[in-house]
């Protein structure tokens, strides 16, 4: 019975170590276990090798039912904690429309305080809409900080699922998610964090097709992904619909966000950025590394950019862009004008935010 303990151990050991997701390693361990139950029943009283593995299923089973009590019981835990949110927002006293509950403005009570922001300005969030393009290390943090603002409605755009190496940098995803599509992980969580919001995931790559049409949905729109070829895709379709376009972009220590947003005579992306850079100078971070929690700082900056355009709390950074050097801790801010030649900058509307 010990050897099989120790090759157990070893199986999740080596695993560890190369990094396999905890499901992989626990299905080895079950087919181990299922192993050894079945030498049992095939091999008569007394062979050797039902010796080794203990002499008799009884012990096993034992063993089994155990553990099947504790997953058993974990997984009731987290049901019963799902349905209490889940009843926590459904037996708060009912708002009237534009209104909120006691529970919500018990949540929300350290925004109305602020001057800044107060009953208006939490009422404008409840009301708005905001989607975010990429559920990975920029929109990570902007999702779980856009949710527990209290932004009424956040819709979220990937068509990638989780994986082992997102983890050391996109926070919203967990370990026991991998192989989960990115939307419908940072959903659980958000919806998790706050029962008073809606998520809207849409589970597939953003296309020139469509991407005007789910702009026009939303009050601003957030960019989190990591090619230009994206970036410029969600720029036009920005400048297109008229709807404020906050960007961020990460390189191994440094970071930058900007609000892009010409029908408020702010330049647009490509007004700064006019073609894609040579590949080698700007690498994606598969290859150029990122350090883990700078993503969280510009992905947070990037929230509270929103929270800010929707509220007309402070002063956004239209027309400015922020330079976030976390390797020296240093910060610096230049001015971005807009290019009377750019050639996505043309005709644009103004969506009214808030």
């Amino acid at each position: 019975m010990v050897m099989v303990l120790v090759m157990a151990g070893a199986l999740w050991g080596v695993g560890w170590m190369m990094k396999t997701p905890v499901q992989a390693r626990l299905v080895m361990i079950g087919l181990l276990f299922v192993g050894v139950l079945t030498l049992h029943v095939v091999l008569p009283f007394g062979h050797p090798l039902r010796e080794a593995t203990g002499g008799s299923a009884g012990p096993w089973l034992v063993v089994a039912g155990a553990i099947t009590l504790v997953f058993g019981y974990r997984k009731v835990l987290e049901l019963l904690r799902s349905k209490a949110q889940i009843k926590e927002a459904q037996d708060a006293p009912a708002a009237k429309p534009g209104t909120f509950s006691e529970a919500e403005l018990n949540r929300y009570a350290r925004h109305i305080v602020l001057r800044e922001i107060g009953g208006a300005g939490q009422k404008a969030m409840k009301n708005a809409s905001v989607l975010v393009i990429g559920a990975g290390g920029l929109g990570s943090p902007a999702l779980q900080y856009l949710a527990a603002a209290g932004v009424g409605t956040i819709g979220v755009v990937d068509d990638d699922v989780v994986d082992s190496a997102n983890l050391q940098r996109q926070v919203i995803h967990k370990d026991a998610r991998i192989d989960m599509p990115k939307v419908f992980s940072a959903q659980s969580e958000m919806e998790a964090q706050n029962p008073f919001i809606t998520v809207k995931p849409y589970h597939r790559r953003l296309d020139a097709k469509t991407a005007a049409a789910l702009f026009e949905e939303y009050d601003v729109v957030m960019d989190g992904t990591d090619n230009f070829n994206t970036r410029y895709l969600v720029n036009a379709a920005a400048v297109a619909t008229g709807t404020p376009l906050i960007s961020g972009a990460l390189t191994q220590w440094e970071g930058q966000l900007s609000v892009f947003h010409p029908a408020n005579d702010a330049p647009c992306y490509q007004c700064i950025f006019p073609q894609a850079p040579d590949p080698s100078l700007a690498p994606p971070c598969s290859e150029a590394g990122v350090i883990g929690p700078l993503p969280g700082v510009i992905g947070t900056m990037m929230a509270l950019e929103a929270v800010k355009l929707i509220t007309g709390a402070g002063q956004s950074l239209l027309g400015d862009m922020l330079i976030y050097d976390g390797l020296y801790g240093e910060t610096r801010k230049i001015k971005l004008r807009r290019r009377a030649d750019c050639a996505t900058c043309g005709q644009t509307t103004h969506k009214a935010v808030g």
